[in-house]
């Protein structure tokens, strides 16, 4: 019977296969996996490391930096065994290393740093265009290109060592692009290009705008240092006060009698001509007050100014200071001359008849304060009432309405309401309230006729036979 071949498996093949696996094993033990070097170890001398100076003196064991795959070791780790200031650099995020690893960015060493390229090869392989020089405190969007329009290299600022550089170079290459801006720039703000510049910032054309303080009107013309003198640093730059006083104390005209607030009167365009919204004052413009013009009342200042009437119109009081300063009582500020009362504030109420009487009438000579309320100061007793009631209760018979028809409620031994349609004082006393008649009204002849005829030869007292008035009255 044939026997089916088994092909690699067959004993002969797993044999020599066997056989094979010993002998790499062996090869990579004893040769410290050299078998698989990639090419000849870096042999420029360093510092002295570990008892070496260079990866050459590790005598091309591969263990000494490979960890066995098999192991929970890593070759980052191993690197860092040997490169112990390294590790210091990792704690500080400010150090470059440390700056990496805080942002996770080219956490391996292999990721710049390689090896097996000959005893003369490069330890350290960096591409500016995708190294990510932010990470570093400096960003390269300022400088992609030089001012020939090429890319640039590393060594071009850092021509002795990729982990050092010389603030020289700043100021020796811009010089070179622009002296007389360099030379002011240097004076006005130091050498220390880094205590400001990221290389993120736009340099002469950078945009305040982005900033709290907003640059138009006359501040776009000063010069950067005249509002950051003395300024060294990029704090120093963002802490610069917005405030106009911080700039402008010296040349305030009110000599801080406004306080800090500039900006409600003066803008950015000029200091003249400023505007100032009175609204926002205790003292309102109104009127004529607003054509006047600001010195004229603010002749010694401006906080401070008083605002009552007789600050500025004493001289022009008509009324002799009667009415003290509350001039705002009659007078507006439209016109002095649209002046209104209200005479019910008063302790003489305007009504009746006395509404329409002109202020002089009462008020002779422009006399205010203290215009006597007594009817008699204005009316004088009538000669009719023969000086019966003393020229001052006047008002217990008439109102303000009119003189007549005037009522009286005292005692009157003779009705007031004899004949028709009524009575008047005047239709019975007659030439005045002293004496009186009938005879006003009754015929004389008449009535003395008919007296005779009675028989009745005293009839001069009409009272005596008829006080009630009635025909039919007698004692």
């Amino acid at each position: 019977m044939q026997h089916e071949r088994l092909g690699c498996l067959s004993p002969l093949a797993l044999l020599t296969t066997g056989i094979t696996v010993v002998i790499l094993i062996v090869a990579y033990i004893t040769g410290g996996s050299a078998m698989f070097s990639p090419g000849a170890l870096n042999a420029q001398a360093g510092a002295e490391i570990g008892g070496v100076a260079s990866h050459a003196e590790t005598g091309a064991n591969c263990a000494s930096c490979h960890p066995a795959p098999w192991s929970s070791e890593t070759l980052a780790g191993r690197c860092m065994a040997c490169h112990t200031p390294i590790q210091q650099d990792n704690a500080d995020a400010t150090s470059l290393h440390g700056g990496f690893l805080a942002q996770d960015i080219h956490s391996t060493c292999r990721d710049c740093h390689t090896d097996h390229r000959g005893p003369a090869g490069e330890l350290t392989i960096i591409d500016p265009l995708t190294f990510p020089h932010t990470a570093t405190s400096f960003d390269l969007a300022a400088h992609a290109q030089t001012e020939q329009g090429l890319p640039f290299a590393c060594i071009d600022c850092h021509p002795d060592s990729l982990t050092g550089f010389e603030l020289q170079l700043c100021t020796d290459c811009h010089q070179e692009l622009d002296p007389a801006y360099m030379d002011g720039h240097l004076l006005d703000f130091g050498t220390e290009c880094l205590a400001c510049h990221d290389g993120v910032d736009r340099y002469t054309h950078f945009d305040h705008s982005q900033t709290d303080f907003m640059i138009d009107g006359a501040h776009s013309d000063p010069a950067c240092r005249d509002c950051h003198s003395n300024a060294r640093t990029l704090a120093d730059l963002q802490n610069t006060p917005g405030e106009c006083q911080a700039c402008h104390l010296e040349q305030d005209a009110h000599a801080g009698k406004f306080g800090a607030q500039c900006g409600a009167c003066h803008s950015t365009l000029a200091w003249k001509p400023a505007e100032f919204d009175h609204d926002l004052a205790a003292f309102k413009l109104e009127g004529k007050h607003a054509e006047v013009e600001c010195a004229e009342c603010h002749s010694a200042g401006y906080a401070g100014t008083p605002i009552e009437c007789a600050a500025c119109h004493l001289e022009d009081d008509a009324h002799a200071g009667q009415y003290g300063v509350d001039c705002g009582a009659c007078h507006t500020p439209a016109d002095w001359g649209e002046a209104t009362f209200d005479h019910s504030l008063s302790a003489f109420p305007l009504d009746g008849a006395h509404v329409q009487v002109e202020c002089q009438d009462c008020h002779v000579n422009g006399q205010y304060q203290g215009t006597p309320v007594e009817c008699a100061a204005c009316h004088s007793e009538p000669a009719f009432h023969a000086g019966m009631f003393g020229g001052q209760a006047c008002s217990e018979c008439h109102s303000t309405i009119a003189w007549q028809p005037a009522r009286y409620d005292g005692p009157h031994t003779f009705p007031m309401n004899h004949g028709e349609g009524g009575n008047t004082c005047a239709d019975c006393h007659q030439p005045d309230l002293t004496q009186w008649t009938c005879y006003t009204c009754h015929d004389r002849a008449g009535i003395e006729g008919e007296h005779r005829e009675e028989g009745i030869a005293d009839f001069s007292d009409c009272l005596g036979c008829h006080p009630t008035g009635e025909e039919g009255d007698d004692d």
